[in-house]
Formats: structure tokens, C-alpha cells, sequence
């Protein structure tokens, strides 16, 4: 039976390594293991289409053991054998002591983004440089994706204190046609501090719609209390995360709240405008927060009593 990749094992060494000072990369880093699982489930699939295909009688044959130097380090690879010998990888070929670095970030941006089947496809395609048959690609894909779920579907924390929820937005190649995708990304920070990537999703644009399916995801995955969600003025948005957390604090994010106001101001005065917000946003309370947006009107160095998005201080800290 093949044995899965324990996330939650994987996720409590990381933390461990992070307390110990121990970087991303190298012999001990911790994206060293992710490298390693891609590769040995990509050559497992490999071997599987191998086998399918062979004309004459064929079978496994153990494995061997070799150092692949990478770009995040040294990582110990097991490729499988078969009994005639035919099988001849194409990720890490027999004899490659050496993985190109570019193949490195490509692993790792799929590993984490959790892409879909077909985008899978077409990035192992790229990264092969190879005309490979549609049973080879699936039969890799096949062996990736239980990987991908399984991050995707993980278990989370039962209480994040801070989470930042926010789509970024890529022009990417579907069908000969360029489109506009979201990918919504969440962020939280857990109760010891460390920052950990929740979940990101892919969708057609951004909606509050979209956003609601994200946040019953993360309910069922076992996140039952958000303290602070930091989010950007997406209209439906708030509610949508009152609906899943009604007991959630939902505040405006800074950055989308400063380029919202600066589309107002003249950009001769723009660079006064962004010092009096400064002084407002980086206030250590409400009440300082207020006398900074007070002083500003009243000194009339600058406009930015004529700006909208300024004006609305909320009462929360």
C-alpha cells in the first residue's frame, strides 16, 4: 500500500527547524522534503505508464539510491528499477546527478498553489521539454495530485487570532485566449505567532460569492473562530464572513484602504497627503488616531480633509 505524506508531521518539524534557526533551504531545509516527495511521486508515475506500455512481461525491481544536487541543496532520491531494465526516467534521467534550478521553482509554485489537473499537465509538459504520451502525463499527474489534495484538504487550527484575505489576480493562456484568473489566497497567523498559508483557491474573478465557498471550506477543515479578519473594501465581502464568523473583528486593510484614498488627490499633492496618513494609520489608538486626522484638517498642510476614504475612522483600535 502506498504510504502517504504526513502533513501534519511535515508542518510540526518545519516549526521546529524555524524555532532552531534552520533555513528554507539546504540538506536540513525545510522545503528540502517537499523537493524529494515531488520527485519520487513524479518517477513513481513514470514507472506505473512504463509498465502499462511494455510489450514484453515487465515488473518492478526495487529501487536505487542517488544524490541529486538541487538548487535548495543535496536530497537523497529513490528512482524505481524494473526487472528488464527498459525503464528510462524523464523528470531525473538515470545518469543526472544535477536538478536544473528553474525546475526547482516550478515544483515548488505547483506543490503550493494547488493547481488544477490540466494546469499540472501543461507545467510538466514545460518542464519535460518533452513530446510525452497523454498516459505518461496522467499517470505523473495522477500520482501528484493525491499530494496537492492532501495539502489542500489538511487540517487546520481551531483558532487563527489574524488572518488577511485578499485575490490576486493573473492574465493567464486558456484555449488560445488570454483571461483574467483570482487566486484567492488566505493567510493566518496562529497563536504562536507563525504565519501559514490556509488555503488558495482558483477562480474567475473576484466575488463575495466565491469568498463565502472559501470561508465554509475553512470551517470544515476545522477553523471555528477567526479574532481579526483584514480584508479589502470587496463589496459583500463582510458579510459573507459574518455569515461563517459572526463573532469575527472584519477591518479594512491599510494598503487597499491608502491607494483607494489616493485616487482622489492631485498628485502634486500626494506626497503630503501620505504623511498625514501615516501619522493617522500607524496611531497606537483610536483616540490618537482622531487627533492626527484633527491636526491635519486644522493645519491644512495638505487636502486630505477633502478625501472620502480618510474620513471614515471606525471606532475599533
Amino acid at each position: 500500500m502506498k504510504k502517504k505524506f504526513d502533513f501534519e508531521a511535515f508542518e510540526q518539524e518545519a516549526i521546529e527547524k524555524l524555532k532552531a534557526g534552520k533555513g528554507l533551504t539546504g540538506s536540513e531545509g525545510i522545503l528540502t522534503p517537499l523537493i524529494k516527495r515531488f520527485l519520487e511521486a513524479s518517477l513513481e508515475g513514470e514507472m506505473e505508464s512504463h509498465l502499462l506500455n511494455e510489450e514484453e512481461p515487465n515488473r518492478r525491481n526495487g529501487k536505487l539510491s542517488k544524490n541529486l544536487k538541487t538548487s535548495i541543496g543535496n536530497i537523497e532520491l529513490h528512482t524505481p528499477r524494473d526487472r528488464n531494465s527498459s525503464f528510462e526516467p524523464q523528470l531525473v534521467k538515470k545518469r543526472q546527478r544535477v536538478l536544473n534550478e528553474e525546475l526547482d521553482r516550478k515544483i515548488i509554485s505547483m506543490y503550493g498553489l494547488g493547481l488544477s489537473y490540466s494546469d499540472i499537465r501543461k507545467h510538466m509538459l514545460e518542464m519535460y521539454g518533452l513530446e510525452t504520451s497523454e498516459a505518461t502525463i496522467s499517470s505523473v499527474t495522477d500520482a501528484v495530485i493525491e499530494e496537492l489534495t492532501q495539502w489542500q484538504q489538511r487540517p487546520l487550527e481551531a483558532i487563527y487570532p489574524m488572518v488577511w484575505m485578499d485575490a490576486i489576480h493573473f492574465k493567464v493562456k486558456v484555449e488560445q485566449r488570454i483571461v483574467n484568473k483570482a487566486v484567492y489566497c488566505v493567510i493566518g497567523v496562529n497563536r504562536e505567532g507563525l504565519k501559514d498559508i490556509l488555503g488558495m483557491y482558483l477562480g474567475e474573478a473576484e466575488g463575495a460569492n466565491f469568498w463565502f465557498c472559501v470561508l465554509t471550506d475553512l470551517r470544515t477543515r476545522g477553523v471555528n473562530d477567526i479574532l481579526i479578519a483584514s480584508i479589502d473594501n470587496l463589496k459583500g465581502f463582510a458579510e459573507a464572513i459574518e455569515a461563517s464568523y459572526p463573532a469575527t473583528d472584519v477591518q479594512l486593510c491599510v494598503i487597499h484602504q491608502v491607494r483607494n484614498t489616493m485616487r482622489y488627490v492631485p498628485y502634486k499633492e500626494s506626497r503630503a497627503v501620505l504623511k498625514d496618513m501615516q501619522q493617522i494609520y500607524k496611531a497606537p489608538n483610536i483616540e490618537a488616531s482622531k487627533q492626527a486626522l484633527e491636526t491635519s484638517v486644522v493645519s491644512g498642510k495638505s487636502s486630505i480633509h477633502t478625501v472620502p476614504e480618510v474620513g471614515k475612522v471606525t471606532g475599533k483600535d
